[in-house]
């Protein structure tokens, strides 16, 4: 069985609530931090997120 995106965000959103309630805001915003590099570099291994692409129009100009 396969976890959809949706599931999966559901389980982002309440191990991050369960980190809020118990460590404080603090730990909280590491956590988010932590899942949010973990996710480009998610995104980067499945090949859905070109950052040559991103890079490409911002070295155009020079």
């Amino acid at each position: 069985m396969v976890m959809s995106t949706s599931q999966f965000a559901v389980i982002v959103g309440i191990a991050l609530g369960v980190v809020a309630v118990f460590a404080g805001f603090g730990s909280f915003m590491i956590v988010l931090l932590f899942a949010a590099v973990g996710l480009v570099i998610g995104r980067l291994l499945e090949g859905k997120l070109d950052l040559r692409s991103l890079a490409g129009r911002s070295s155009e100009r020079g």
